[in-house]
Protein backbone atom coordinates (compact mmCIF):
# COMPACT_ATOMS: atom_id res chain seq x y z
CA UNK A 1 0.00 0.00 0.00
CA UNK A 2 1.73 3.40 -0.78
CA UNK A 3 1.55 6.72 0.86
CA UNK A 4 0.04 9.53 -0.47
CA UNK A 5 3.26 11.37 -1.12
CA UNK A 6 4.36 7.75 -3.12
CA UNK A 7 1.26 7.53 -4.92
CA UNK A 8 1.03 11.71 -5.93
CA UNK A 9 4.89 11.09 -6.93
CA UNK A 10 4.00 7.91 -8.84
CA UNK A 11 1.02 9.35 -10.93
CA UNK A 12 3.46 12.94 -11.55
CA UNK A 13 6.32 10.82 -12.74
CA UNK A 14 3.78 8.31 -15.05
CA UNK A 15 1.86 11.91 -16.72
CA UNK A 16 5.47 13.37 -17.17
CA UNK A 17 6.81 9.77 -19.39
CA UNK A 18 3.20 10.28 -21.03
CA UNK A 19 4.10 13.54 -22.07
CA UNK A 20 7.11 13.44 -23.70
CA UNK A 21 8.94 10.14 -22.08
CA UNK A 22 11.66 12.36 -20.57
CA UNK A 23 12.19 11.37 -16.24
CA UNK A 24 11.32 14.14 -14.35
CA UNK A 25 13.93 16.24 -12.30
CA UNK A 26 14.60 15.80 -8.66
CA UNK A 27 13.94 19.26 -8.30
CA UNK A 28 10.64 19.43 -10.76
CA UNK A 29 9.55 16.31 -8.54
CA UNK A 30 10.16 18.02 -5.15
CA UNK A 31 8.21 21.37 -6.65
CA UNK A 32 5.16 19.17 -7.79
CA UNK A 33 5.15 17.72 -4.31
CA UNK A 34 5.26 20.81 -2.28
CA UNK A 35 8.62 18.99 -0.33
CA UNK A 36 11.61 20.90 0.98
CA UNK A 37 14.51 18.55 -0.08
CA UNK A 38 15.73 16.30 -2.90
CA UNK A 39 16.27 13.45 -0.04
CA UNK A 40 12.44 13.17 0.87
CA UNK A 41 11.93 12.50 -2.99
CA UNK A 42 15.32 9.96 -3.14
CA UNK A 43 13.23 8.27 -0.18
CA UNK A 44 9.97 7.94 -1.81
CA UNK A 45 11.67 7.13 -5.44
CA UNK A 46 13.06 3.97 -3.00
CA UNK A 47 9.80 3.16 -1.67
CA UNK A 48 8.17 2.82 -4.77
CA UNK A 49 11.00 1.05 -6.39
CA UNK A 50 11.21 -1.55 -3.70
CA UNK A 51 7.45 -1.69 -3.94
CA UNK A 52 7.92 -2.57 -7.70
CA UNK A 53 5.74 0.30 -9.08
CA UNK A 54 9.36 1.63 -10.44
CA UNK A 55 12.70 0.91 -11.89
CA UNK A 56 15.78 2.91 -12.63
CA UNK A 57 17.18 2.34 -15.95
CA UNK A 58 20.91 1.57 -15.84
CA UNK A 59 23.65 3.77 -17.95
CA UNK A 60 21.06 6.50 -18.15
CA UNK A 61 21.12 9.45 -15.86
CA UNK A 62 17.48 10.86 -14.73
CA UNK A 63 15.74 7.37 -16.13
CA UNK A 64 12.78 5.99 -14.41
CA UNK A 65 10.21 3.60 -15.89
CA UNK A 66 6.70 3.34 -14.49
CA UNK A 67 5.75 -0.74 -14.38
CA UNK A 68 2.44 -0.16 -13.07
CA UNK A 69 0.02 1.55 -11.12
CA UNK A 70 -2.25 1.23 -8.10
CA UNK A 71 -5.62 -0.20 -8.28
CA UNK A 72 -7.85 2.95 -9.62
CA UNK A 73 -5.56 4.17 -11.60
CA UNK A 74 -7.09 2.33 -15.27
CA UNK A 75 -6.98 5.63 -17.20
CA UNK A 76 -3.02 5.75 -16.41
CA UNK A 77 -2.14 2.10 -16.91
CA UNK A 78 -4.06 2.48 -20.38
CA UNK A 79 -1.18 5.46 -20.81
CA UNK A 80 1.69 3.29 -19.57
CA UNK A 81 0.17 0.60 -22.00
CA UNK A 82 0.56 2.97 -25.23
CA UNK A 83 4.15 4.05 -24.09
CA UNK A 84 5.44 0.77 -23.62
CA UNK A 85 4.33 0.04 -27.33
CA UNK A 86 5.55 2.96 -29.03
CA UNK A 87 9.16 3.41 -26.97
CA UNK A 88 11.99 2.57 -29.50
CA UNK A 89 14.51 0.44 -27.95
CA UNK A 90 17.11 1.75 -26.33
CA UNK A 91 20.49 1.92 -28.43
CA UNK A 92 23.37 3.42 -27.45
CA UNK A 93 25.31 5.97 -29.91
CA UNK A 94 29.06 5.64 -30.06
CA UNK A 95 30.26 8.94 -30.44
CA UNK A 96 33.61 9.16 -32.75
CA UNK A 97 36.33 12.48 -31.64
CA UNK A 98 38.79 13.56 -30.07
CA UNK A 99 38.32 13.54 -26.37
CA UNK A 100 42.08 14.50 -24.65
CA UNK A 101 39.88 16.72 -22.23
CA UNK A 102 37.42 15.17 -20.07
CA UNK A 103 39.06 11.36 -20.71
CA UNK A 104 42.76 12.74 -20.18
CA UNK A 105 44.14 9.60 -18.68
CA UNK A 106 41.72 7.06 -19.98
CA UNK A 107 41.66 4.30 -22.46
CA UNK A 108 38.18 4.04 -23.74
CA UNK A 109 37.17 0.06 -24.26
CA UNK A 110 35.36 -1.33 -27.12
CA UNK A 111 32.67 -1.33 -24.78
CA UNK A 112 30.56 1.62 -24.78
CA UNK A 113 30.19 1.84 -21.09
CA UNK A 114 33.53 1.19 -19.39
CA UNK A 115 36.80 2.83 -19.19
CA UNK A 116 40.48 1.60 -18.79
CA UNK A 117 42.29 2.71 -16.09
CA UNK A 118 45.95 2.22 -15.03
CA UNK A 119 46.32 0.12 -12.00
CA UNK A 120 50.13 1.44 -10.55
CA UNK A 121 49.97 -1.52 -7.90
CA UNK A 122 49.31 -1.26 -3.97
CA UNK A 123 48.33 1.86 -1.46
CA UNK A 124 49.30 1.02 2.20
CA UNK A 125 45.96 2.49 4.27
CA UNK A 126 47.90 1.10 7.45
CA UNK A 127 51.67 1.90 7.58
CA UNK A 128 52.29 4.26 4.70
CA UNK A 129 54.05 2.03 2.16
CA UNK A 130 55.53 3.84 -1.57
CA UNK A 131 53.50 3.11 -4.28
CA UNK A 132 54.09 0.29 -6.94
CA UNK A 133 54.11 1.72 -10.24
CA UNK A 134 53.09 -0.72 -12.94
CA UNK A 135 52.01 0.66 -16.27
CA UNK A 136 51.20 -2.39 -18.30
CA UNK A 137 48.56 -3.10 -16.09
CA UNK A 138 44.77 -1.71 -16.75
CA UNK A 139 41.73 -2.81 -15.10
CA UNK A 140 38.25 -1.55 -16.57
CA UNK A 141 36.07 0.45 -14.88
CA UNK A 142 32.03 1.55 -15.67
CA UNK A 143 32.34 5.14 -17.23
CA UNK A 144 29.43 6.16 -15.13
CA UNK A 145 31.56 6.01 -11.66
CA UNK A 146 34.06 8.50 -13.17
CA UNK A 147 33.41 12.02 -12.93
CA UNK A 148 35.79 14.37 -15.36
CA UNK A 149 39.32 14.74 -15.10
CA UNK A 150 42.79 12.30 -15.26
CA UNK A 151 42.00 8.97 -13.19
CA UNK A 152 44.38 6.18 -11.92
CA UNK A 153 43.29 2.83 -10.11
CA UNK A 154 45.12 1.46 -6.58
CA UNK A 155 45.45 -1.84 -4.63
CA UNK A 156 44.66 -1.08 -0.88
CA UNK A 157 46.69 -3.27 1.44
CA UNK A 158 45.48 -2.51 5.29
CA UNK A 159 43.17 -1.84 7.47
CA UNK A 160 43.03 1.36 8.71
CA UNK A 161 39.85 2.75 6.24
CA UNK A 162 37.85 0.04 7.53
CA UNK A 163 35.15 2.23 9.48
CA UNK A 164 35.37 4.16 5.93
CA UNK A 165 34.02 1.38 3.78
CA UNK A 166 37.60 0.69 2.29
CA UNK A 167 38.57 -2.82 3.00
CA UNK A 168 42.20 -4.57 2.50
CA UNK A 169 42.43 -5.88 -0.97
CA UNK A 170 40.19 -3.18 -2.94
CA UNK A 171 40.38 -1.40 -5.58
CA UNK A 172 40.10 2.22 -5.48
CA UNK A 173 39.86 4.71 -8.20
CA UNK A 174 41.79 8.01 -7.35
CA UNK A 175 41.03 11.39 -9.47
CA UNK A 176 44.42 12.61 -9.88
CA UNK A 177 45.20 16.43 -8.37
CA UNK A 178 46.83 18.30 -6.15
CA UNK A 179 44.51 19.77 -3.87
CA UNK A 180 41.72 18.55 -1.84
CA UNK A 181 39.36 20.04 1.36
CA UNK A 182 39.40 19.30 4.46
CA UNK A 183 37.86 15.98 5.07
CA UNK A 184 38.46 14.86 1.66
CA UNK A 185 39.84 11.16 1.62
CA UNK A 186 42.93 11.29 -0.53
CA UNK A 187 46.14 9.59 -1.67
CA UNK A 188 48.97 11.65 -0.04
CA UNK A 189 52.57 11.90 -0.05
CA UNK A 190 54.69 12.29 3.19
CA UNK A 191 58.07 13.83 2.75
CA UNK A 192 58.62 12.95 -0.78
CA UNK A 193 58.97 9.46 -0.24
CA UNK A 194 55.85 7.25 2.11
CA UNK A 195 52.46 7.07 0.20
CA UNK A 196 49.09 6.48 2.08
CA UNK A 197 45.48 6.56 1.67
CA UNK A 198 43.83 8.44 4.82
CA UNK A 199 41.28 11.49 5.78
CA UNK A 200 42.75 14.81 5.00
CA UNK A 201 42.25 17.21 8.00
CA UNK A 202 43.73 20.91 7.71
CA UNK A 203 44.51 23.83 10.89
CA UNK A 204 46.37 26.48 10.39
CA UNK A 205 49.72 25.62 9.01
CA UNK A 206 49.44 21.77 10.04
CA UNK A 207 48.00 18.50 7.96
CA UNK A 208 46.01 15.43 10.08
CA UNK A 209 46.55 12.12 8.23
CA UNK A 210 43.62 10.49 9.73
CA UNK A 211 42.59 6.59 10.00
CA UNK A 212 39.50 5.09 9.88
CA UNK A 213 39.99 2.88 12.63
CA UNK A 214 40.30 3.32 16.07
CA UNK A 215 43.82 0.75 16.21
CA UNK A 216 45.25 3.49 14.60
CA UNK A 217 46.65 6.81 15.12
CA UNK A 218 46.46 10.29 13.20
CA UNK A 219 49.55 11.81 12.33
CA UNK A 220 50.17 15.35 11.91
CA UNK A 221 52.61 17.29 9.89
CA UNK A 222 53.87 20.34 8.57
CA UNK A 223 51.73 21.06 5.49
CA UNK A 224 55.43 21.79 3.73
CA UNK A 225 55.52 17.81 3.90
CA UNK A 226 52.48 16.55 2.83
CA UNK A 227 51.38 16.42 -0.77
CA UNK A 228 48.04 15.74 -2.20
CA UNK A 229 48.05 12.98 -4.92
CA UNK A 230 44.66 12.63 -5.56
CA UNK A 231 41.44 11.91 -4.06
CA UNK A 232 39.32 9.01 -3.64
CA UNK A 233 36.12 9.03 -5.70
CA UNK A 234 35.38 4.93 -6.28
CA UNK A 235 35.71 1.84 -5.34
CA UNK A 236 35.85 -1.86 -6.23
CA UNK A 237 35.23 -4.79 -4.54
CA UNK A 238 35.36 -8.63 -5.55
CA UNK A 239 33.81 -11.46 -3.38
Amino acid sequence: MLTRKQYELLLFINDRLGEGAVSPSFDEMKDALGLKSKSGIHRLITGLEERGFIRRLPHRARALEVLRLPEGSEAGAVRQKQRAAERPKFQPNVIQGDFTGALQGREVTTEADSIQLPLYGKIAAGTPIEALRDNSAMINVPAMMLPPGDHYALEVAGDSMVEAGILDGDTIIINRCETADSGTIVVALIDENEVTLKRLRRKGQTVALEPANPAFETRIFGADRVRVQGRLVGLLRRY
